[in-house]
Order: structure tokens, then C-alpha cells, then sequence
């Protein structure tokens, strides 16, 4: 804890779209270093999912900061509220976990969190500690201090309400809940999704009812999938989960848009800020080519989850792949938006000026002279469905790269 206000407070900042109330923290960050005694920070998670992919980990890279800087991390597994269900940004009622169902799923986020988190330095609380204890009388009076009026101010429960789709009273207390969840650990500092900020904000008014200081809040932004424009979701197949194979996640991370990159880095990376600069500048005035930083960026992602080894041999898997393929790093690009529909392969070779047509596309697939990442093209109607970068080749020495978003 040996860097001054400003300088945690700048690292704090980096990615975070939001701090309320930043002049706040900045005097809880200042009480701290003169008293020696860290701040309580804390974040949650409702097992939902067994595993975990990097718009999950944007959060938990978050946390570590904090943790680095010497403050006390509790990364709060839900196994309470997730047998709940978190109604943000959901249009229906979600579908209630069983509780072996949570407990499973906790036990395989704790083991895929300290590939980030110093375990060490890390308190894994479960939030049925004191919930369970809370007791239906506890409940009643937890309910007692907020309206039906201000619940419905919320935008998810509005829309729900307004189009007369059901709102189950079990929702109204996941806020709730999860607010009491701050009471219960006196936090200092609760970090967030940009879609949690209704029940961040709920931890500083129950904590104000029960005569604690109100915790300050840290947003942070829903990371966009490989397509760049959705949030990362499996549902959506734009994801990188943390426990896919080393290769698999260079290769992801190589997908994506030069745009995109940079987000990632300034989200995921530990490159320190003034370097990070740096890079940025030298993407955006081409003194740095994409392709470098990219490698770079797939390198420190894999290490992170596999090991320096593992991210070594992805790099040198990736580059062999190129050479022997004699894939040039120019080549001409088109670029598609899903929202027009999928986008048949040989308009966008033809679109690319690989061909002049797309009959000569096709012609050039059915002679089998085609290939799409390495692999040779058989269907000559094929169209491209899913958002990624692909690189489409005919013959030996003719490249086109196809963007999909």
C-alpha cells in the first residue's frame, strides 16, 4: 500500500466506466493509507454457469487491481441468490437452480478465479452464510425497506410490467438481497457490471438503514464478443472461455477486429498504462503493425490461464501455421455485418477481387482450390453464419481476410 491516492485511483479508473462517489473513495483510499488498515472490496457471483469466459474475468481483473494495491478482496459466491436468479436485463422470470446445481457450479469458479485472483490474499464468502440466518422474519424486514413504486423505477421490471409480462415477488428481493449482502460484510467498495448498478446502489442505501458508511461503487463494461458488437455471451457463440484449450484461445483472440484489440488490452491486460499508451498510438499512426500487438495480447491471455509455457507454444503454433501456409500479413479485407443475414463465401471473394464473379467463386470451390482458415471449401453455396475473421485463399499466393461482425 505504498502508492498515493492519485496513483491507485488512476489504476482504479483504467476500463471503469464509472465511480460513485469518486471523491469518496478517493477519502476512504486516503483514511486507508494513513490508518495502514486495507478496504473491504467486494464483488459477487451466482454460480448460473459452471464456467467462465473473459467478459467474466473483466470484473475479476478489476478485483485484482485492488488486491495488489493491498485491500481486502471478498469475492462472494451467490450460492444464496443464485437459487434467485438475477432478473437484470432478463424479459421473463428465470428458471430457479437446484441447490446441488449452485454448489457445483461454485466449487468450479473457485478453481477457475485464482488462475487471476492471489488465493492467498482472496476471501471466497458465500452469501447463504448470513442470508440463511436471516430468517423469514429477517425477510419481512429486509422487504420493509423499499417500495413496490421504487422497484418498478427499475428499467428491466418497468418494460415487464408495462407490457404485462409476469414479475414474480421473488425477484423484487434479489436486489434486495444483494444489497444486504454489503450490510453483512461492511463493504467499502462493491464492483459491478454497468447492468448491477440498481443493486450496487441498493448496497448504499441498506447500508445507510442499518448505520454504516454507504459503500462507494466501481462500474465496469459488458466486454463485447468477437463479433465487437454483442455482449460476450455462449448463448451467442461470440465468447473465449478460460478453460478452452491454449490454442483455441490464440486463435479467438486472433479473430478479432484491430478496434477490438484495443479494448481487450486496456480491459484484460497487465500492460502498465504509460506502455499501453504507447501501443495504442502505434496501432492507430501504423508504426506498430495489428498483427504484433495481437500476437502479444494472445500470448498474455493464454499464459494467464495456461501458463508462460502454454502461451509460448500457442504463439509459435499460430506463426508456423502462417508460414507453411505462406499467408501473407497484407492481404485485402471485406467486412460483413450479420444483421444483412449470413454472407455467402464466394460473394465475398468476389467482393474481395479474389474472383469477378460469384460463378467464379463457386467454380473455383468446386475445383477445390479454396481454402477458409487453412481448410479446403468443398460447399460451393457456403455462406459464413458465425461473427470472426476468416482468411479465404485460392491457389497458392491469392489471400483475402473476411471480417464478420
Amino acid at each position: 500500500m505504498n502508492m498515493s491516492v492519485a496513483e491507485q485511483m488512476a489504476v482504479f479508473k483504467r476500463g471503469a466506466v464509472e465511480i460513485l462517489i469518486e471523491k469518496e473513495l478517493e477519502e476512504k483510499l486516503d483514511k486507508s493509507l494513513k490508518s495502514g488498515v486495507p478496504l473491504k472490496i467486494k464483488a459477487g457471483f451466482d454460480p448460473t454457469a459452471p464456467d467462465l469466459h473473459l467478459g467474466h474475468t473483466v470484473l475479476i481483473h478489476k478485483l485484482r487491481q485492488f488486491q495488489q494495491m493491498g485491500h481486502e478482496v471478498n469475492f462472494l459466491i451467490g450460492d444464496f441468490t443464485g437459487m434467485i436468479g438475477d432478473p437484470t436485463g432478463k424479459s421473463e422470470t428465470r428458471k430457479v437452480l437446484t441447490r446441488e446445481d449452485v454448489l457445483r457450479n461454485a466449487e468450479t469458479y473457485k478453481e477457475q478465479v485464482f488462475k487471476i485472483l492471489d488465493p492467498d490474499k482472496t476471501k471466497v464468502v458465500f452469501n447463504s452464510t448470513w442470508l440463511n440466518e436471516l430468517g423469514s422474519g429477517g425477510m419481512i424486514a429486509l422487504a420493509s425497506k423499499y417500495t413496490v413504486a421504487r422497484m418498478l423505477e427499475r428499467d428491466d421490471f418497468h418494460k415487464r410490467f408495462t407490457t404485462q409480462q409476469p414479475i414474480s415477488i421473488h425477484e423484487f428481493l434479489y436486489p434486495l438481497v444483494q444489497g444486504y449482502d454489503s450490510v453483512a460484510l461492511k463493504s467499502d467498495v462493491e464492483l459491478g457490471g454497468t447492468d448491477q448498478k440498481f443493486n450496487l446502489l441498493m448496497g448504499r442505501e441498506l447500508q445507510r438503514e442499518w448505520g454504516q458508511p454507504p459503500q462507494c461503487i466501481l462500474t465496469t463494461p459488458l466486454l463485447e464478443g468477437l463479433d465487437g458488437v454483442n455482449k460476450m455471451s455462449k448463448s451467442l457463440g461470440n465468447y473465449i472461455g478460460i478453460t478452452e484449450p491454449a490454442d483455441e484461445i490464440f486463435g479467438k483472440v486472433m479473430s478479432i477486429s484491430d478496434e477490438l484489440m484495443l479494448r481487450y488490452y486496456e480491459l484484460l491486460s497487465d500492460m502498465p498504462l504509460v506502455e499501453l499508451e504507447k501501443l495504442k498510438t502505434g496501432v492507430r499512426e501504423h508504426s506498430l503493425h495489428p498483427m504484433e500487438a495481437k500476437k502479444a495480447l494472445g500470448r498474455e491471455i493464454v499464459t494467464r490461464f495456461h501458463g508462460a509455457a502454454a502461451g509460448n507454444e500457442a504463439l509459435e503454433n499460430f506463426v508456423k501455421r502462417f508460414r507453411d501456409n505462406e499467408i501473407p500479413e497484407e492481404m485485402p479485407q471485406v467486412s460483413y455485418n450479420l444483421s444483412g443475414g449470413a454472407v455467402l463465401l464466394a460473394r465475398a471473394m468476389s467482393e474481395a477481387g479474389l474472383t469477378k464473379s460469384n460463378g467464379e467463386g463457386r467454380r473455383a470451390i468446386d475445383q477445390g482450390g479454396v481454402k477458409l482458415n487453412g481448410e479446403k471449401v468443398s460447399d460451393t453455396n457456403l455462406e459464413l453464419a458465425d461473427a470472426g475473421e476468416f482468411i479465404v485463399q485460392i491457389g497458392r499466393r491469392r489471400f483475402a481476410r473476411i471480417v464478420v461482425s
